[in-house]
């Protein structure tokens, strides 16, 4: 099982490339772009409250609500995905590997990033927050995550890059935790792997990939 943002979706990327257009489009100051990276906070921070914040702080004429919808009708305009996303993907698929998406998030949102990413046809099954009414590091959204794969926790790997979301969380109901470093740094999180970049899922212990090559 993956995350999405930070993890298939490279997010700090598409936030960047959306910035470059954003400050154009309203003539904002040089530094606008990195205090709303800073406040953004990998995008745990609704942007109901960044773009408040960056007003009154850069002390600008624009409107809260002008800046929001530019952001919900520019940010995923071309999402940008993580190096060797797609290729890891298709090697997973190609071994008869069940691949699942667990990620918290708007259910339009989230939708529209793996349909712009392109990984719909590389996975099973996708569980959006917003959708179940669950979400991550809440147990019940991993258990339910695998009931729909028809996978045990025991034999499922999840991979991610938030220490409580994607390594707490799922090592509470037994799964495996593979971190991937892209966002907060492990704060007393143990996870059970450490990845240098996606590729290393493919090293993994207990893939059948890995059995078949001999690894």
């Amino acid at each position: 099982m993956f995350d999405l943002d930070g993890t298939l979706h490279d997010r700090n990327a598409t936030l960047q490339a959306w910035l470059s257009g954003h400050v154009q489009r309203f003539g904002l100051p040089a530094e606008y772009a990195e205090r709303l990276t800073k406040l953004d906070d990998f995008g745990y921070r609704p942007k109901r409250e960044v773009f408040p914040l960056l007003i009154q702080e850069l002390g600008l004429g624009h409107n809260s609500e002008q800046l929001l919808q530019d952001f919900a009708t520019h940010f995923l305009t071309v999402p940008a995905l993580m190096p060797n996303a797609v290729a890891v993907l298709d090697e997973l698929q190609a071994a008869g590997i069940k691949i699942g998406v667990v990620t918290n998030g708007w259910k339009d949102v989230q939708t529209a990033c793996l349909q712009g990413c392109g990984f719909w046809p590389l996975i099973d099954d996708v569980v959006i927050s917003e959708e179940v009414g669950l979400s991550k590091p809440d147990p019940r959204i991993y258990t339910l995550a695998l009931e729909r794969l028809g996978v045990t926790a025991a034999e499922t790997w999840f991979v991610g890059d938030s220490p409580k979301n994607d390594v707490w969380g799922p090592q509470r109901v037994g799964m495996r935790a593979a971190f991937l470093p892209t966002g907060h740094a492990l704060n007393g999180e143990t996870p059970d792997a450490v990845l240098r970049d996606l590729r290393d899922v493919l090293l993994l212990d207990g893939l059948k990939l890995n059995q078949e090559k001999g690894g």
